[in-house]
């Protein structure tokens, strides 16, 4: 019985941590199983925390560059890449460390491995130790896409771990892709200095977002200098001694781009691989996503999962919530599902994007009457002080009370401003409830009161 569990978690990452800290209030025998080095999980090593990092910084580079703008005198500014790059070794550290200090902390047993299923209720470690459970969550995150584009894999281009090392200065980047890591690391490398070329497939950058919004970002992108080409097909790559080469068709034509580097973020797919699902009866969807019910239960009953390798949302908050909930539901607890219906997504690109609630489409597809209202940056007086002029904010309500259904922000610090919103609609407020809040001017968070007067008259 000493190989047996209450619960065991294969990945330990947001979503793994999150459930096995939870399983743990109920049950003693918590396994977590991760072979990663080092411990952590994508979020703190090879995600959010770095990308962040890195991030910020390249936006006090750029308002320093744009000193004489604010009547400023700073003669030169530039980046220190050294410097950057171990500022952000020891920024993620400290997370890291205390991720790592929790995972071996004697409330679980964790195995430093990798693991396949050799049955519905058992995984086989790379030492060939067998482990059996109650229930199992998987939570084994996301790798790196490779779309089969003639000489992509071959040609061994950058990923996003290798941009978020960088400790030099690239002198020019081709970035393929128009995803959320596509477009933050682009104006990253961009903003430190690189010459960088953007291809992307669809007609927009960020197509999880809304045409509009995407416009906002790739206005901005080409003002920063951003080389962006949107509508392509790519053909094939190749890399010679001196550059990389990329062919592709775009507005009618074949053309060809070359840079000393080339980075793959066309995406990332479910790590499940070498779990050897199909011994444990657990289904994948088209998307090669793990299939569960609203409790994060697979087909196989005993499993569930959570995280990238589950969807629909790659986001660390939602990774945490689905891995909580999968816990308390495999140890018998009472648990509602996860409201994606009050999602919060944020895109950290300069202008920022981000929306709460319900997306307009969504509305319109599901039929929903509602009324919207939108209200600009470049017409609001804190953005215009502070030279934050790309885009806007909007907010949709239900048709006839008023209650706030979703919201979007595109613009300086839309990541902060977003939550406002997203509190009112987690709490069912309507416009005219949250025109009772005290905004306090002048603040870039009065821009909302716009828009929610327009929504409350039309209700």
């Amino acid at each position: 019985m000493s190989n047996h569990f209450d619960f065991i978690v294969l990945g330990g990452g947001s979503a793994g941590y999150a459930a096995a800290r939870t399983a743990r209030e109920t049950c003693e025998r918590v396994a977590i199983i991760d072979g990663g080095e080092p411990l952590g999980g994508l979020c703190i090593l090879r995600g959010c925390m770095p990308s962040k990092t890195l991030i910020y910084s390249a936006e006090v580079l750029h308002l320093a560059k744009m000193a004489d703008t604010f009547g400023l005198n700073i003669p030169t500014a530039e980046v220190d890449m050294p410097r950057l790059h171990q500022r952000k070794l020891a920024t993620i550290d400290d997370f890291a460390s205390y991720r790592q200090e929790q995972l071996a902390s004697e409330r679980f047993s964790l195995f430093r491995s990798r693991a396949r299923f050799t049955a519905e209720k058992e995984i086989t470690l790379e030492d060939g130790t067998a482990l059996t459970a109650d229930a199992f969550l998987i939570a084994t995150g996301s790798t790196v896409a490779w779309p089969p584009v003639p000489g992509l894999k071959e040609s061994q281009p950058w990923t996003s771990d290798d941009v978020l090392e960088l400790d030099h200065l690239p002198e020019s980047v081709i970035v393929l892709g128009g995803g959320v890591v596509a477009c933050e690391l682009s104006q990253f490398l961009r903003r430190i200095g690189s010459r960088v070329t953007q291809i992307q497939r669809s007609e927009h950058i960020l197509k999880e977002t809304s045409p509009e919004a995407a416009t906002v970002v790739e206005h901005a992108f080409r003002e920063d200098g951003t080389e962006l080409l949107t509508g392509t097909n790519l053909k094939c790559i190749e890399k010679t001694d001196t550059v990389y080469r990329v062919t592709f068709d775009h507005a009618g034509e074949e053309k060809v781009r070359e840079a000393k580097h080339l980075f793959n973020a066309l995406g990332r797919s479910p790590n499940t691989a070498s779990l050897d699902l199909d011994k444990a009866g657990v289904e994948l969807k088209k998307s090669g996503h793990i299939a569960t019910n609203s409790h994060q239960q697979t087909s196989n009953p005993a499993i569930y999962a959570a995280g990238d390798v589950a969807g629909p949302h790659e986001i660390v908050h939602v990774a945490i919530l689905q891995g909580e909930l999968a816990a308390r539901h495999a140890t018998g607890r009472d648990v509602a599902p996860v409201d994606y219906d009050g999602l919060v997504s944020i895109v950290f690109t300069d202008p920022q994007v981000a929306y709460a609630g319900i997306p307009e489409a969504t509305l319109k597809e599901r039929g929903i009457d509602y009324v919207t209202a939108d209200y600009p940056f470049d017409d609001h007086g804190k953005s215009i002080l502070m030279e934050a002029k790309h885009g806007y904010v909007k907010v949709h309500a239900e048709k006839g009370t008023g209650r706030i259904l979703g919201a979007e922000c595109v613009g300086k610090d839309a990541s902060e401003l977003i939550h406002s919103l997203a509190v009112g609609i987690t709490l069912k407020a309507t416009a005219s409830d949250l025109l009772k809040v005290h905004w306090y001017h002048p603040t870039l968070s009065e821009i909302w009161t716009y828009p929610l007067e327009d929504v409350a008259d039309m209700t």
